[in-house]
């Protein structure tokens, strides 16, 4: 059977600083710049998820696009959306919320929960910066 990937976009929005506790806020301002600010910022982010898989003779999918948003939503959107993700996501609690970390704690939020091989994260945090990441 032929194998395909298949891709649902979601939306989510939350707030972050990225700042390292051991810099001053000088170091933190050279290295961080504006996102560094004290008060945080928010993004509107798109999150593209991927999976991949043999498409069923029966139906014609690989996965049903509805039962991935449904698991996204309920996996992610509902921990991260209109969140500070410094303070209300345990995830972060020690880890910076860069964009490169954040889809990695998405990937660990989605691997083994979806109907089909989870293949790739891209998040989108502004229209022109996204990261990409297809697992270990």
């Amino acid at each position: 059977m032929p194998i395909v990937t298949i891709t649902r976009r979601v939306h989510f929005s939350a707030a972050h600083r990225l700042h390292d506790p051991a810099l001053s806020d000088e170091e933190n301002l050279r290295v961080f710049g504006p996102c560094s600010n004290p008060n945080y910022h928010g993004h509107n982010y798109e999150l593209d998820v991927s999976v991949t898989g043999e498409v069923d003779p029966a139906t014609g999918y690989v996965a049903d696009l509805g039962t991935i948003k449904r698991l996204v939503e309920e996996r992610v959107i509902s921990c991260l959306d209109h969140k500070n993700l410094n303070l209300d996501v345990p995830a972060f609690a020690d880890l910076n919320p860069t964009a490169e970390n954040i889809v990695i704690v998405i990937w660990q939020m989605l691997q083994g929960g979806l109907p089909a091989k989870l293949e790739k994260l891209v998040l989108w945090e502004t229209p022109q910066n996204y990261v990409e990441y297809r697992g270990e």
